[in-house]
């Protein structure tokens, strides 16, 4: 074997040191992929409620022409377009959170992504469909939320103790 090839490591603990700070670089690594999506999320979020507002103000009204309960789907959208561009920013609190505190800023990000798609989402579809049966998803996506916010508590209480 030639000798510039037995100068490459045969195992990670070679290059890290040891198999302890191998396991504790694939856990930084995972963190930082964390961190990357959840910042995603917030951008991606944002730009789809901002897109869905100037929608719900410009063009829906005349989308839904003739449709009954016409004031109150209108109605239906504001709030759903109101909660997901308000939580699109609660995202980058959890990306934020996950650098401090990574394990509470992940559960918070979850939280408030399944309460977007669940509060918001429900009631963009009902807006549009007209079924009132989504209604009935759209608790479910409003505990996600109290549940986020709930980890941002937990996280403000952990940096006081």
């Amino acid at each position: 074997m030639s000798s510039w090839l037995r100068s490459f490591p045969r195992h990670p603990h070679e290059v890290l040191g040891s198999p302890h700070r191998l396991s504790q670089a694939r856990f930084e690594i995972a963190e930082v992929l964390v961190q990357g999506w959840l910042w995603v999320a917030t951008g991606v979020n944002g730009f789809v409620a901002v897109a869905l507002g100037a929608f719900g103000a410009h063009g829906l009204q005349r989308w839904l022409a003739g449709a009954e309960a016409l004031e109150r789907r209108l109605a239906w959208w504001q709030t759903a377009s109101q909660y997901h561009l308000t939580h699109a920013l609660a995202l980058g609190v959890a990306a934020y959170l996950a650098s401090r505190e990574p394990g509470v800023g992940k559960i918070a990000g979850v939280c408030f992504q399944i309460g977007i798609l669940l509060f918001s989402g429900s009631l963009y579809a009902m807006t549009l469909s007209g079924a009132r049966w989504l209604g009935a998803v759209t608790p479910f996506g409003g505990l996600a939320l109290l549940g986020g916010w709930a980890a941002v508590a937990a996280s403000g209480y952990r940096l006081l103790k």
